[in-house]
């Protein structure tokens, strides 16, 4: 029996999920301790990240979501393991109840600016009609790289535009579209009806570590890899998250998901969660 799941968001704010690569580490030295932190937080839904190299069956790491009172509603899963077994793939996180199969990212090979990135995007069509079979929706979640100019336009686009909106949505990053160099009030906006899930996260451009424009593209990967990419909680970076949330619910969001790659300077991912949520649950939209 599915365990009870109370909710205790507010009623006025769209439902919140918490990204579990947030805390990929903690997860890695205590699984269902970790697990029942994010729980002790006020977190009850999650999406997952890499859950089969966490060395479980599905409905083992069924058993531990439940017990800690999480349920799972979306996974990013590589694109690499969709196309190494996507029947295998597909069906873990459709075991774990998810609805949503998030593609988190592309190798620089599989990019537009790479070799493979037409066949790519044939990939894409196929796999999200497997997906759809299993009843689950089929998402991209974009980093900045894609913003780069592809044929006339954004490579994302270019990507959206090549799979029909039945099979493939989005799930908006909204701090690496501003990272893109794009409004992500107004992308968000742009895909209405197409945008079931919005990725929350927030960051600093005043330390210079980056700016605040077109030029990020590059020096925002340089940071990520440096580990200097200022991330910071829900609220207290530059992000505009109320009115990124509005424009969610006028897009018809059906799920905002808090993300923070890293933790701010000094702090532990689990203490930046809990900042996150208070926050969202604080905001009066």
């Amino acid at each position: 029996m599915d365990a009870l799941i109370i909710d205790i968001r507010r009623k006025d704010m769209l439902p919140i999920m918490f990204q579990l690569y947030n805390v990929r580490n903690e997860l890695g030295k205590d699984f269902d301790g970790t697990l029942n932190e994010v729980a002790k937080i006020g977190y009850k839904y999650v999406e997952l990240a890499i859950a089969p190299h966490f060395g479980k069956t599905a409905s083992e790491f069924k058993a531990s979501l439940e017990k800690a009172g999480l349920k799972a509603i979306s996974a990013h899963v590589p694109y690499e393991d969709l196309i190494a077994d996507a029947d295998a793939a597909i069906s873990f996180h459709r075991e774990l109840g998810c609805e949503f199969i998030v593609i988190p990212y592309l190798s620089d090979d599989n990019r537009s600016t790479g070799p493979y990135y037409e066949d790519v995007k044939k990939n894409f069509a196929r796999l999200a009609e497997e997906v759809k079979k299993s009843g689950a929706v089929l998402l991209y979640h974009n980093h900045e790289f894609e913003f780069e100019m592809y044929k006339g336009k954004h490579a994302l686009d270019d990507l959206y535009d090549s799979v029909p909106a039945d099979l493939l949505q989005t799930q908006i990053d909204v701090c690496w579209t501003k990272v893109g160099g794009v409004d992500p009030i107004e992308y968000i906006l742009k895909y209405s009806g197409r945008a079931p899930l919005i990725h929350l996260k927030d960051f600093d451009s005043s330390a210079g570590n980056v700016k605040a424009s077109y030029d990020l593209i590059g020096q925002a990967a340089k940071a990520r890899d440096d580990g200097i990419f200022p991330y910071r909680e829900l609220g207290k970076g530059t992000m505009d998250i109320p009115g990124i949330i509005k424009a969610a619910e006028k897009a018809g969001t059906k799920w905002l998901v808090v993300e923070q790659d890293d933790p701010t300077p000094g702090k532990t991912p689990l203490e930046c969660a809990k900042v996150s949520l208070d926050y969202l649950n604080g905001l009066k939209l």
